[in-house]
């Protein structure tokens, strides 16, 4: 029981630490504005990021948009429209928001400013497809299906976008644009995040072929035209600001970890993997120092990744935690546990997984087989039942995930 108490406290204040607040504001240190500035705001934090923007620049926002995920928008903020629509796949709310985005930076000339907060997630909730909405909506369900990475992903999804791939700052042209991007993506590559609507893409159509060819990606003659249509290379009306990262999760963990008693190491804040492999892989940690007797932590943020190979429910982060329950099975006062940043763990209510030395015994005595799970991506119930879900609700930041061992003296 202290063991899972310790772990509940350690995410807990890892996600207070980054709370999108603080950043956006110390972005805007310094900063000077005119008195015509038009917030857009998408992905996962934008309701929060928004919120600090308005109580730092007051009435000079003279309007706005932002753009989350369902069930993240926290209520009306002064003058902007707000919008919740789909992650991790678009669907029509995304699309008609994204048109109102849209409406208001076309007629804007070069004495206004946009002010552009992006977040995670902003590749599905800021869209405005090239090809056929139904198609778009298939394409990303492909793209998740088959394990291609968040690079890869939006290498094919700026090409196929009117607003991605630096096209978003092309549209507000001549306007300037502020942007204060929340980073989700390990080495912050902002022509990546959101797939870098407001920011010069580094990708070229040959690297988007060569992800078609490598995943066998079904399209259609007009998204394979799209695919051939280079991106912007530079763009001269823009400003960036990076704050937030895993990075500062991962050091939020670990001093709350060090505050219980435990001696922490950083294994690593670019973990970028199969989700079952971190998981065994974390596991071997724990064998390693099951002999200790002191107490231990040991850290790993990143972003791994699920293939499908079933038709249950979970998300990385479950799967992680459920594919270290067999190797830390019988250990002495050992869990491991991942967590997203978000609160929102692929298509669960669930941030995240829990497991420790008697999961796999609690989930035998159910007749529930740990492989069988994994084979048919079902860790969502399969930890349902051995109160091993991490449940947070939405948290309003987006930096990635943390997965921990914990061994506990």
């Amino acid at each position: 029981m202290q063991l899972r108490q310790d772990a509940q406290k350690i995410w807990q204040q890892a996600i207070c630490a980054v709370q999108p607040e603080a950043a956006v504001r110390r972005a805007l240190q310094g900063a000077v504005f005119s008195d015509r500035v038009h917030l857009v705001a998408i992905g996962k934090a934008a309701w929060s990021m928004a919120s600090a923007a308005c109580e730092t620049l007051a009435e000079k926002i003279t309007d706005g948009v932002v753009i989350t995920k369902y069930g993240h928008s926290r209520g009306p903020i002064a003058n902007l429209r707000i919008f919740e629509a789909g992650h991790p796949v678009p669907d029509e709310n995304s699309y008609a928001a994204t048109r109102a985005v849209i409406e208001l930076v076309k007629p804007l000339d070069e004495t206004d400013e946009v002010l552009f907060l992006v977040s995670g997630g902003g590749s599905a909730l800021f869209e405005c497809p090239l090809i056929s909405e139904a198609e778009m909506a298939d394409v990303t369900k492909q793209l998740l299906a088959c394990g291609a990475d968040i690079v890869e992903m939006n290498t094919i999804r700026k090409r196929l976008s009117c607003v991605k791939g630096g096209k978003f700052a092309e549209l507000a042209s001549p306007a300037k644009v502020f942007a204060i991007v929340l980073s989700d993506i390990l080495g912050d590559p902002l022509d990546m995040i959101a797939s870098g609507p407001a920011y010069p893409d580094s990708s070229t159509c040959e690297d988007a072929m060569q992800i078609v060819r490598k995943y066998g990606l079904r399209l259609s003659a007009k998204a394979l035209e799209c695919l051939t249509q280079e991106t912007p290379k530079t763009l001269s009306n823009v400003e960036t600001h990076v704050t937030g990262s895993v990075r500062e999760l991962c050091a939020a963990a670990q001093k709350e970890a060090e505050a219980l008693g435990y001696t922490c190491q950083l294994l690593t804040d670019c973990l970028c993997c199969q989700a079952r492999e971190a998981g065994s892989f974390l596991a071997s940690i724990a064998k390693t120092h099951a002999g200790t007797e002191k107490s231990l932590a040991f850290l790993a943020g990143g972003e791994t990744v699920v293939k499908l190979t079933g038709n249950g429910l979970g998300g990385r982060n479950q799967e992680i935690a459920l594919a270290a329950a067999p190797g830390i099975s019988g250990l002495r006062e050992t869990a491991v546990f991942s967590f997203g940043s978000d609160g929102t763990d692929g298509p669960t209510d669930a941030a995240g997984g829990y497991a420790d030395q008697d999961t796999e015994k609690k989930l035998r005595a159910l007749g529930i087989s740990v492989p069988d799970v994994l084979q048919d991506n079902d860790a969502y119930h399969a930890l349902g039942k051995v109160d091993g879900l991490i449940m947070t609700g939405p948290t309003g930041t987006n930096v990635n995930d943390l997965a921990m061992v914990l061994i506990r003296r």
